[in-house]
């Protein structure tokens, strides 16, 4: 499939740039960003006063570490507008999260800060080889999630036809993708391997798909499902980034030319990698939880934002800015078993080594008596629905055990036992040991 690397001309001056002048840059937004928390958001003035510094101590960009972290409890907290830097009459746009544990976290933006995402998105589209004139197929859900307005806003500022499609209705999905034949989607990855299950249900071949390019973000992805969806629809899977408390989507995202980890947009997010325990900023490379400071938002600036994601930062190649290695998990996502650190995605590549098996899979949680256990559902390929499940459930257990280190129960069912995310992020952990807030 041919790469639609984008000429040199095509990029913007910031994405060639030396690293001096992209450090420049940061440092000078990082201050003017510094003084507009302290100056307009009363929490910001507090939690700077409490540790005893002052916008004005930001001489270099390493003095960032002397300032407060940001959590998601700080802005359900602060909840609605409380941690706005500008007064409400100039927000223009209201975004929220789900609020399945509490109140939701709610993010504003100015009209400067939606033109900013807009031209971010369309950025990343173009790093992702979308072209004006490419017809993009939207199924990020609409709403108050931020996924489908920024992929939306992005691709129309792009130049690109768009396709509103939002999630769900998984049969009308694979109609408009045949009957308007889309050169690009973007959903999240479990997503798209449910629409290409319904190719398969309906007796088409995905791969027969006029999309060439599929960009993936919302929930965390790994390399072998990348290799699964790459093969099943013949794209080329790249990843997108962001989260709305730091943006929306769009924060970061892969080049098509490289494929190897998406770059930050490091004009507008400063990234930092932190030990989760200690908070010490951990060296270039290494693996730890990544936080965020804006740059240049206006309604919400957010000062070291611990994400609770878990990745490195890599050093540039097809862009000036430093790339971040594939999310391996989340610090608050992380389960102890029995002493034994686990992530849902060393589960999943496991699962998607199995070649009888869908791809889809589920972790389900108990405790009996004082141990936790671990129960693996996955299913059947379609094709494979007359395998015998016993001896495929074995296997993977003894694998889990082997290169994971934790005994589970392995649970192979019919395909299609698993419940399909329709919408938004894919659910692989259900706890269901006491006291676990969910």
């Amino acid at each position: 499939m041919p790469v639609k690397a984008p000429k040199p001309g095509e990029l913007e001056a910031i994405e060639r740039a030396s690293r001096d002048e992209l450090q420049a840059l940061q440092l000078q937004r990082l201050q003017a960003t510094l003084r507009h928390a302290y100056e307009h958001v009363p929490h910001y003035r507090q939690a700077f006063d409490a540790k005893g510094v002052h916008p004005s101590d930001c001489r270099t960009l390493a003095d960032l570490a002397k300032f407060p972290f940001t959590a998601k409890a700080d802005l359900r907290a602060n909840y609605p507008f409380g941690l706005f830097a500008v007064p409400r009459e100039r927000v223009v746009r209201i975004h929220a999260s789900s609020g399945t544990t509490g109140k939701p976290t709610v993010v504003g933006y100015t009209q400067a800060d939606i033109d900013t995402w807009a031209h971010l998105m369309a950025r990343s589209i173009r790093a992702s080889g979308g072209r004006p004139g490419d017809i993009v197929h939207i199924a990020y859900g609409y709403g108050l999630f931020t996924g489908g307005l920024g992929a939306h806003y992005g691709a129309e500022r792009m130049g690109c036809t768009v396709i509103p499609m939002s999630g769900g209705q998984t049969e009308k999905q694979v109609a408009l993708i045949e009957d308007f034949r889309p050169d690009i989607i973007m959903v999240t990855p479990s997503y798209m391997q449910v629409i290409c299950e319904e190719f398969r249900r309906q007796g088409k071949d995905p791969r027969q798909m006029s999309v060439s390019v599929g960009i993936f973000g919302a929930e965390p992805w790994t390399e072998a499902m990348r290799r699964d969806i790459e093969a099943s629809a013949d794209i080329d899977a790249v990843d997108i980034y962001g989260l709305s408390e730091v943006m929306g989507p769009g924060v970061a995202n892969e080049c098509i030319e490289a494929k190897d980890g998406p770059v930050i947009w490091e004009d507008h997010f400063y990234p930092e990698i932190i030990d989760p325990q200690t908070g010490e900023v951990l060296p270039e490379g290494s693996e730890g939880e990544l936080v965020f400071t804006t740059l240049t938002k206006e309604a919400l600036p957010v000062i070291r934002y611990r994400t609770r994601d878990l990745t490195r930062l890599l050093p540039p190649t097809a862009r000036s800015m430093r790339r971040m290695g594939k999310i391996v998990g989340r610090s608050d996502d992380m389960l102890i078993i029995r002493g034994v650190n686990l992530f849902p995605t060393q589960i999943e590549e496991l699962v998607l080594q199995q070649g009888q098996l869908s791809g889809q899979y589920q972790l389900v949680v108990t405790r009996e008596a004082l141990l936790d256990e671990v129960t693996v559902r996955c299913e059947l390929a379609p094709e494979h629905r007359h395998a015998a499940p016993a001896p495929i459930a074995h296997e993977l257990q003894q694998r889990i055990k082997t290169l994971i280190g934790v005994s589970t129960t392995v649970d192979v069912g019919l395909p299609d036992s698993i419940e399909r995310t329709l919408v938004g992020k894919a659910r692989r952990v259900v706890d269901k040991r006491p006291r676990y807030k969910e």
